[in-house]
């Protein structure tokens, strides 16, 4: 045996070690990013999961079907909007005509109403029992149409719907001229 073979043995009994050290640093690292990797796709089915319930929108006309007007009694009626083109979030409840907020933000509401000449039409969007904004047409010589557009701030739980004024009246028919749409311009 020559001594360059002892040397030789020890060289790589050294290296040997090195990659095992080499080795052992690179399989924590790999636990460590696999960790990482686990919490990434936990966080991303998260906030995919948050994005689906920040999708609020809706948009109804007046009248399932047919040719009709609401109105005029004598006390302020609260319109359900029974044709609904969408539901997005499922807000708006066309049994009673009222969205509620899913969740806090920033919201866009617009409604419109028409009304046959010589008769008065008068309605209000509220929020909670409070008139935000209203639209009112004084008995038109044609056809009257009016509509108004808002943007409030609102709380999960709030309440929007539009109601028609006492002796007032609003016609609607296939085409949808009375109607009501809202949706979440973003989360606060």
């Amino acid at each position: 045996m020559s001594n360059a073979e002892p040397e030789t043995l020890k060289n790589m009994e050294e290296r040997i070690q090195k990659l095992e050290e080499t080795l052992t640093q690179v399989l924590c690292e790999n636990a460590d990013l696999k960790s990482k990797v686990q919490y990434s796709i936990n966080k991303l089915e998260s906030l995919q999961k948050e994005n689906e319930d920040k999708k609020v929108a809706f948009s109804a006309g007046l009248l399932d079907n047919g040719i009709g007007h609401t109105g005029p009694t004598g006390i302020r009626k609260t319109l359900v909007y029974k044709r609904v083109f969408s539901n997005i979030g499922s807000a708006y409840d066309s049994n009673t005509g009222i969205f509620t907020a899913p969740l806090k933000g920033a919201y866009f509401f617009r409604f419109y109403a028409h009304c046959h000449s010589g008769n008065r039409m008068a309605v209000s969007l509220l929020k909670n029992g409070q008139t935000q904004c209203s639209v009112f047409s004084w008995k038109p010589i044609t056809n009257g149409n009016a509509s108004n557009g808002i943007v409030l701030t609102l709380q999960a739980g709030d309440q929007i719907y539009t109601q028609l004024w006492e002796n007032t009246w609003v016609y609607d028919d296939d085409h949808s001229y009375t109607s009501f749409s809202g949706f979440l311009i973003f989360p606060l």
